[in-house]
């Protein structure tokens, strides 16, 4: 609905068809008004007419590209995508090659519009690995021919200067297969010169930003733009253009295309050969006869030129300088003046890169091409110069006109053909229209024996002085009566006085305008000659791709035919390219370009109106226009104007085509106004369309009012609907509220009442017969209310529950103490419990031995209470982490209880030494510190017992059986600083070995036995000695006397 209501919008109509009245100023206001509302797209009949808005708009995302897939051409509105999915689905589904004609001067946006379309046309494209492959193939050919193909002019800072035309093969489901690119007219000019503002081709100015320091160095190249000659000696830089990235998008490209390195390496070596040819420079001399001749100035850039392509320097000199011709048998030498001799450099740069470009189109096709034996269907994509109309036109606006005047040429038959088989189809009588056929100007031009490119060929082949001057006679004498020609002369004699057409020049009459041309470079430009000698010199260099591109320079293969002329060769491709049209279903998007500066949504409407004419689109409203203006099928057509008649709005039962001609019936419209075919109806005049829609409008605005006041009558009776439930529901809630509350206060009033009753009931009853128990039953109720008030309130008020905690809240009453002292000892147990089943295994070990200490030395040992907040480590000497202790630690393996220093009393002097102590579940071992070698090992069945002192030393008596093997020197006195956990452990081992309990001694004197006898030892508590070490002093040989502090 949005669609047809922009077509029918009168002051910016969508389809220009519909525009009227049909002016040249109408056609201009209205493509001026889309183009302030940024409708950039507007057709004429199915013809798409592109507005370069020169800034990115939000109408290409993925969710437009959904909008316009597999949508009516005219359903939606005016968009690129729409003539691209109308030419796809045409090729699939009804199996119709296509065509896309794509013209426009430069800077109206050709190349975009051109990806456009194959970006749309790859999105809705089905997905797999090959044909995903395939579409990246065909995209990426893009990036790699506007590289070599396109540069910045002063009008477009990407324009193609060649054009193409690409035919992207497709199978029966709608895949892409692959495809075919032919490219026509290079600008090979623009290698050697161009106008200051400009630029040569792109890829001159990505390498030299975008290559690798190694590859220019390879190349031969330097970085800065200003050294070469070719390359106007200016700065590269583009606002908004990143050559550097460009080329890594260029190298990409041609990757996925299927290039390979070797490749891409000798097509970078050629472009720099022909960058570089600008830098030879030429200076004269003069031979011995007095005849003029050059050389080469600088042989350093030659040198350079010939290790690229591995040619001798002298070679490439000579061609350069002299020229061979061939006469017969004779061969003569001449030498060249330096213009000569530029002009040779010149043609042999654009030689060389016109067929690097033919050779690069050649070998994306080869990667692109389809398989052969595949069944295809065809869409073609052409994109080439619009007409031009320049202050000074030469031989290249010549031939491009002469391509555009074939272009109309189809234009206007294949639309005249469409409009003539719709009406067929339809049923509706054809008449045949009047038009202009541009058939005489094309003959004018292209006619093989009187034509002016027939006269040009001929006068390049004449023998003899030839120059433009001959040219232009000829054609004055051969088209002097010709309606569509005219030249100074032709004017002269028919006395017309015309100061705009100067002298060496021709004016055609074409379809969009007058053209003059200027005939000076004609006869250069057609033959496109080049020497002999640079054919053959670039044949003779061992660059395979350079050598490759110049066959004729093969001395094998001399012709002295002359080669086919500029003209003859565009000409055929010209055919051959129009033959290629004829047999596709055309679809034609026009480009125009808005204003000169590129500026964003500026619109000039001197250079749209010119442009207009230079496309013709006057001329194609007209062709459109013949018969009928608008046509649609009766389905939407009803469905749009149904509401006009009270017979057919607001359902029609009958067929469409009968809906359709009751509906014009009643509006009562001129019966030579309307058609009515087999599945279209047909409208003649604009003005008649616009009627239909203003009464459409009018009904539409009584509809929406009618529907807005049965709307708003809906709504009033719908919420007095809702306020009278509502009121309803409330007065109910509110009644039942009412009584509930009554209820509420008449139940209160029973219940007193109730109360009242049973209390003086049983007050009655008491009185009877509870009176002689009331104080044994009152007595028993208190005290199972205090008892219940004391266990809730212990409840709530219980200690914490940490374990050394021993509060408890004392019993209320004396008759409650017994009970509260054993609540207490209930609770402490449950609370160690608790406590006990948090616990580690390891501190459950450890508390175990803290427990088994207490057992041991509480109120027995003053050393005791110092040892209460050491933790046992059993550890002390690092065994693990100290390499010296290897032995010892092989020794005790994962037997090991305790490890500690120890000091071993000498039992003869009383003297104390450093042993190393080791306790494991089997053994007790002493061992020397320094050698970490044990010396005494005994048995835990060797012990008999241990003696210790009352005092806070550490000083021990380890008692050994008669029998022992281990102790043959007698008991072991000792001294640790870990004396507590010591005698702890080995008592818990013992326990553990021997079922055994460790019996220990805790007195102020003992007696030991050694080898000479038993020595009584006394301990005496002496300031003498030391805070840490006890003293001990031999008293005689059986007596012994410690000093502990």
């Amino acid at each position: 609905m949005e669609a047809t209501n922009a077509r029918l919008d009168a002051a910016a109509v969508g389809d220009l068809v519909l525009l009227d009245p049909l002016t040249e100023e109408s056609l201009l206001q209205t493509l001026q008004e889309r183009f302030r509302r940024s409708h950039i797209y507007t057709y004429i009949g199915n013809v798409v007419i592109s507005v370069n808005p020169y800034r990115p708009l939000p109408i290409y995302t993925p969710e437009k590209v959904q909008e316009y897939r597999n949508c009516n051409f005219f359903a939606v509105t005016p968009h690129i995508y729409a003539i691209a999915d109308d030419a796809y689905r045409s090729l699939r589904d009804r199996d119709r090659d296509q065509c896309i004609l794509i013209t426009g001067e430069s800077g109206a946006g050709k190349t975009e519009a051109s990806k456009l379309v194959m970006s749309y046309v790859a999105a809705v494209c089905s997905r797999g690995e090959e044909v995903d492959k395939v579409k990246e193939q065909l995209l990426q050919s893009n990036p790699v021919l506007e590289a070599f193909g396109n540069a910045k002019t002063v009008r477009n800072d990407n324009s193609s200067r060649f054009g193409k035309y690409m035919d992207v093969a497709f199978d029966f489901k709608g895949e892409p297969l692959g495809g075919v690119i032919s490219n026509y007219l290079l600008e090979k000019s623009r290698i050697v010169q161009h106008v200051k503002g400009e630029r040569n081709f792109h890829i001159f100015y990505q390498l030299l930003a975008g290559g690798s320091a190694q590859l220019l160095q390879q190349l031969k190249l330097r970085q800065d733009c200003w050294h070469y000659g070719y390359l106007n000696h200016e700065s590269a830089g583009l606002p908004g253009v990143d050559d550097a990235a460009n080329f890594r998008a260029t190298q990409d490209a041609m990757r996925v295309i299927g290039f390979s390195p070797a490749e891409v390496t000798a097509l970078l070596e050629v472009t720099a050969v022909v960058l570089k040819l600008g830098n030879v420079q030429l200076s004269s001399s003069h031979r011995a006869s007095g005849m003029e001749a050059c050389s080469v100035a600088e042989p350093q850039e030659l040198q350079e030129i010939c290790d690229l392509i591995g040619l001798d320097p002298g070679t490439l000199e000579r061609a350069l300088c002299s020229r061979t011709v061939k006469a017969r048998d004779e061969t003569v030498l001449t030498t060249l003046s330096v213009p000569q001799g530029y002009y040779g450099r010149d043609a042999l740069a654009k030689n060389i890169y016109s067929r690097l470009f033919d050779w690069l189109v050649n070998r994306i096709n080869t990667s692109i091409q389809v398989k052969p034996g595949k069944q295809r269907k065809v869409m073609g994509v052409l994109d080439i110069y619009g007409f031009e109309i320049f202050q000074d036109n030469g031989f290249e606006q010549f031939i491009i006109n002469y391509c555009n005047e074939k272009l109309q040429q189809i234009f206007i038959l294949m639309t005249l053909k469409e409009e003539q088989e719709e009406y067929v189809r339809e049923g509706i009588r054809w008449t045949p229209v009047e038009f202009f056929d541009n058939s005489i100007i094309c003959n004018l031009i292209e006619n093989s024996k009187g034509g002016v490119l027939a006269m040009l060929d001929e006068e390049c082949l004449r023998p003899g002085v030839v120059n433009e001057d001959t040219f232009l006679t000829k054609l004055n004498q051969l088209f002097a009566g010709h309606k569509h020609y005219e030249s100074k002369e032709t004017q002269n004699a028919r006395r017309v006085m015309d100061a705009s057409l100067p002298p060496r020049c021709f004016r055609i009459h074409h379809y969009a305008g007058k053209v003059t041309y200027n005939v000076t470079g004609f006869i250069e430009k057609n033959n496109d000659l080049l020497f002999r000698d640079l054919s053959q010199a670039m044949w003779a260099a061992r660059h395979t791709l350079l050598r490759s591109l110049f066959p004729e320079g093969d001395p094998q293969k001399v012709s002295l035919k002359l080669p086919p002329t500029a003209g003859f060769q565009f000409k055929a491709s010209v055919a051959t390219l129009m033959k290629n049209l004829y047999s596709k279903n055309p679809n034609y998007i026009r480009c125009i370009k808005p204003n000169e500066t590129k500026a964003a949504m500026r619109f000039t409407p001197e250079l749209v109106l010119a442009q207009i004419r230079y496309l013709g689109l006057m001329e194609n409203v007209r062709v459109r226009r013949v018969g009928y203006a608008f046509r649609q099928l009766y389905g939407p057509f009803l469905q749009r104007y149904k509401m006009l008649s009270p017979r057919t709005w607001p359902r029609w039962a009958g067929s469409e085509r009968q809906g359709a001609e009751v509906l014009l019936a009643e509006l009562a419209f001129p019966a030579e106004e309307l058609a009515f075919g087999h599945t279209k109806i047909f409208i003649r005049s604009p003005r008649t369309l616009f009627d239909l829609e203003r009464r459409r409008q009018e009904r539409v605005a009584e509809l929406a009012t009618l529907i807005q006041k049965i709307f708003r009558g809906w709504r009033c009776r719908t919420r007095y609907q809702l306020m009278r439930k509502s009121q309803i529901i409330i007065s109910a809630w509110f009644r039942g509220h009412m009584q509930k509350n009554k209820y509420e206060r008449m139940k209160r009033s029973a219940l007193v009442i109730q109360a009242y009753a049973r209390g003086w009931q049983v007050r009655r009853a008491y009185r009877r017969y509870f009176r002689s128990e009331a104080s044994a039953r009152l007595g028993n109720f208190i005290y199972r209310r205090l008892v219940q008030k004391f266990l809730v309130g212990l409840g709530r008020n219980l200690p914490p529950l940490s374990v050394p905690d021993r509060t408890w809240p004392p019993a209320p009453y004396k008759f409650l103490a017994d009970a509260n002292q054993e609540l207490r000892s209930i609770f402490y147990r449950w609370k160690c419990k608790k406590y006990r089943e948090q616990l580690t295994p390891q501190r459950r070990a450890l508390l175990r031995a803290k427990l088994c200490a207490s057992e041991l030395f509480k109120d027995k040992k003053t050393l005791y209470p110092k040892s209460l907040q050491e933790p046992f480590r059993g550890e002390y000497l690092g065994l693990t982490q100290n390499p010296k202790y290897q032995k010892l630690h092989a020794v005790a393996k994962d037997k090991l209880v305790m490890a500690d220093t120890v000091r071993k009393v000498n039992r003869a002097s009383g003297k104390t030494v450093p042993r190393l102590l080791l306790l494991t579940t089997e053994h007790l071992v002493l061992a020397d510190p320094k050698a970490a070698q044990p010396k005494t090992v005994l048995s835990l069945s060797d012990i008999h017992s241990v003696s210790v002192t009352r005092f806070s030393d550490g000083f021990l008596a380890l008692h050994l059986k008669e029998t022992s093997t281990g102790g043959a020197k007698g008991d072991f006195l000792l001294v640790s600083d870990h004396l507590i956990e010591l005698v702890t452990r080995l008592h818990q081992t013992l326990m553990d070995a021997t079922a055994q309990a460790l019996s220990l001694h805790i007195a102020d004197q003992f007696s030991t036995r050694f080898q000479k006898g038993n020595v009584a030892v006394t301990v005496v508590e002496s300031a003498k000695a030391g805070s840490d070490v006890p003293v001990c002093r031999k008293r005689g040989s059986h007596k012994m006397e410690v000093l502990v502090h």
